[in-house]
């Protein structure tokens, strides 16, 4: 191949080269500005104008890129654009267009002879905006929560760990208040979901006005929020916050459908270094007095102390216990005779479920029974007790042939039940015991939450001939209003107006006035706790009909009953 046909092909090759970097360059959307140090030349290549809406043709065309970005970015750009002046040969940075919304990756390499001198320039130009917009989403998913703005729980934990070390160090507190709305299902039961989220949005907002350098304000979970005080002194001290909250709560809250929502809120509050000097433990101390908050009443607040934590302890332990104890019916009865006032003649017998654990301690009912009706196992226990008690007193009944009364409490729980009423015929009817010699006591919170399904039922009960009794009588805030619209055929006079029935005259009032009152609508009346033959005495004179206590007998296993009662009627 002679020169002039090897130059045409090297020439040819050189155009196709060329072709292809160009159609490289085109269709990628990075734009480049190639800058000759040496001739003091400059161009640009491939998508310039996508970023800039100016031209390039020397070195001090350059500057027009100082008023495309903004000014947090102009000192960056200024060391990249200058990189050669420093003897460095690759830099980068990330700067932010005017717009407000382009982000750039500007990068800058420098190409040095062998005397070191700067020989040529590449900056190139990347548009990185979807990529930061992907990370700086991610990154706000991983320190807030979407719902409220506020920080997430695990951002929350790691902020706290910070202000702990820092208090360790100066010898400082730290504050946590466990903040949870009360009532919060009963606003989603009846708003909805979509009014609820929007509930927790508007807290939190507000919420939001603690937040400072040394007061971190989190949405824990749906209704809970964590506010962490670094210090708490001056106008980030605990009171004036929890006033602060208080005085807003006295306010409603206006929806976006225009419904006026009125909140309270129960608040737990734990210090580090008294309570923990563990960011989690911290936080659980406070959720744990908070749940101690609630018992109060509404926008109540409650401060850790050791006793709180350690009653909160032995409940978990007793509620573990407790799972193990229905699953293999670890339970006894006990009964507690009650005799009529008028000849002390037996009239029948309260059941009263006992539990002793694996290790041999008594745990009292006031103890575990709430706890049972907490996490549901009262259903189970509930039947346990019903089939026991009535299994007993068949077997009574078969050997002594004494008609006399069974009494059963009854939970709330068991009573929403919708298969209730079928439970307890079938359970009287299996053992062959007439309905009329069943009692089922109910107390007033069994009545709170659903009064007229509740009273639906006892109708029903009292159609078969079950008997119902009220107990605890006079406790209540509106007892009376009972007496009236409950199919009751017994009622029942609290232990608190016995033990003070002699030695106070309103007591004694009250006690007459009851039972006057309940002689007139036709129910039969029997007094709890009577323990001396003085208030025995006492209770007879005013035509009382019947007592239950320690005065005759107090309550014993099935076998001492047959042993002590029934043997000697």
């Amino acid at each position: 191949m002679d020169d002039s046909c090897q130059i045409k092909a090297e020439y040819a090759q050189l155009k196709s080269n060329e072709k292809m970097y160009r159609l490289i360059c085109d269709t990628s959307d990075r734009a480049y500005v190639y800058q000759n140090l040496l001739e003091n030349t400059i161009s640009t290549v491939s998508n310039w104008q996508y970023f800039f809406d100016f031209e390039v043709r020397k070195e001090k065309d350059l500057a027009g890129i100082f008023n495309a970005v903004e000014p947090d970015s102009k000192n960056v750009l200024r060391e990249i654009l200058s990189l050669e002046k420093k003897g460095m040969e690759n830099d980068s940075a990330i700067i932010k267009l005017r717009d407000g919304k382009t982000w750039i990756e500007l990068s800058a390499t420098v190409i040095y002879d062998k005397k070191r001198r700067p020989t040529d320039k590449i900056l190139c130009f990347n548009d990185i905006t979807k990529v930061k917009n992907a990370h700086d989403e991610l990154t706000y998913m991983a320190y807030y929560d979407i719902l409220t703005g506020l920080y997430n729980r695990n951002y929350f934990v790691r902020l706290l760990a910070g202000f702990i070390r820092d208090a360790e160090k100066e010898n400082n507190i730290v504050t946590v208040m466990f903040i949870n709305i009360d009532d919060f299902r009963k606003i989603n039961d009846a708003f909805g979901m979509v009014i609820g989220d929007e509930v927790v949005q508007q807290l939190g907002q507000f919420l939001a006005d603690f937040k400072s350098d040394n007061v971190v304000v989190s949405h824990f979970n749906a209704d809970s929020y964590c506010i962490a005080v670094n210090n708490p002194i001056g106008h980030r001290s605990i009171d004036i916050i929890t006033e602060t909250i208080y005085d807003r709560l006295k306010w409603p809250f206006y929806m976006s459908n225009q419904q006026e929502i009125v909140l309270s809120v129960s608040i737990g509050i734990a210090e580090y270094p008294e309570a923990s000097t563990s960011p989690l433990e911290l936080i659980n101390c406070a959720e744990i007095v908070m749940f101690k908050a609630k018992t109060l009443g509404t926008n109540k607040v409650q401060f850790f102390d050791a006793p709180i934590l350690s009653d909160y302890l032995q409940n978990i332990s007793i509620e573990n216990k407790l799972k193990a104890a229905v699953f293999s019916q670890n339970f006894t009865l006990d009964f507690q005779p009650q005799y009529s006032i008028q000849g002390k003649k037996l009239r029948g017998v309260e059941t009263l479920i006992r539990w002793r654990d694996y290790d041999g301690k008594m745990i009292s009912p006031i103890k575990f029974i709430p706890i049972a009706e907490k996490n549901g196992t009262i259903v189970p226990i509930g039947a346990w007790v019903m089939e026991e008690s009535l299994r007993t007193y068949a077997e009574w009944r078969k050997i002594y042939n004494y008609p006399m009364i069974l009494s059963l409490n009854i939970s709330a729980i068991q009573y929403a039940q919708d298969d209730f009423i079928k439970q307890v015929i079938e359970a009287i009817d299996r053992y062959g015991i007439n309905y009329e010699e069943i009692e089922l006591e109910i107390t007033e919170s069994v009545l709170i939450n659903d009064f007229k399904d509740i009273t639906d039922k006892l109708h029903i009960l009292r159609q078969y001939g079950i008997r119902i009794s009220l107990d605890d009588f006079g406790t209540g805030y509106s007892s009376l209003s009972y007496l009236k619209g409950l199919p009751i055929t017994t009622l029942k006079i609290d232990k608190s107006f016995i033990d003070t029935v002699l030695s106070d005259e309103n007591t004694k009032v009250i006690t007459e006035s009851i039972i006057y009152m309940v002689k007139k609508l036709g129910f039969e009346t029997i007094a709890e706790g009577v323990e001396t033959e003085e208030q025995y005495t006492y209770l007879e004179s005013i035509g009382c009909d019947g007592i239950q206590g320690y005065y005759l007998n107090q309550p014993m296993p099935a076998q001492d009953i047959e042993k002590k009662v029934l043997c000697h009627l």
